[in-house]
């Protein structure tokens, strides 16, 4: 919860996409990297924190006001300086923060000094990133099994659609030398 934690969570989401790999069993070139996917969907606890002290965040959580927490919040400033997750994009967080709660409670962690004090932040998030997606809904949900509320999201995706027939018949011709022009051109145009 210091200014520049943001920077050791940049690092571990890099480590991330440099280490994620999928392997695949077939040959026809399925993404092995995170980038490698047209469109992707990155949800979960991302733990970047509000650089403000406690008393001023849950004064601002007090009076809704969002938008000033957001000016605040490390993923989105580290989103707009291109330093972390460049070229993703998440929806409006029009909502409270996500954590710190009492477990089974509706109290941020901290209220009853005894316990201890954990500023609130946007910890748990979704991200997308690539064309054709388009999010619908965005909102935290009222779970209090964990010191988290879950966020979830609703997206709509562009898909190509292709005939099942013209897709075999150009995956049966990919690893395949081709020297016959007509049979190309009967695979365009079929």
């Amino acid at each position: 919860e210091k200014d520049g934690d943001e920077l050791k969570r940049n690092a571990d989401v890099h480590e991330i996409f440099r280490r994620t790999r999928f392997h695949s069993l077939s040959a026809i070139g399925l993404p092995k990297r995170i980038h490698d996917h047209e469109r992707i969907i990155w949800m979960g606890d991302l733990n970047y924190r509000i650089n403000l002290p406690y008393d001023k965040v849950r004064d601002l959580i007090s009076k809704e006001e969002w938008s000033k927490l957001i000016e605040r919040d490390q993923l989105v400033g580290e989103l707009q300086k291109g330093r972390s997750f460049d070229g993703w994009s998440e929806g409006a967080l029009n909502f409270a923060p996500t954590y710190k709660y009492e477990l089974n409670s509706e109290k941020y962690y901290g209220e009853d000094p005894k316990a201890g004090r954990r500023t609130p932040a946007w910890c748990d998030r979704i991200l997308s990133y690539g064309k054709g997606l388009r999010q619908l809904m965005y909102r935290r949900t009222e779970l209090k099994l964990s010191d988290h509320r879950p966020v979830t999201a609703i997206y709509m995706a562009e898909v190509e659609v292709f005939c099942p027939k013209k897709l075999q018949r150009a995956l049966n011709y990919t690893d395949a030398e081709i020297e016959n022009e007509e049979v190309v051109a009967e695979v365009i145009a079929y």
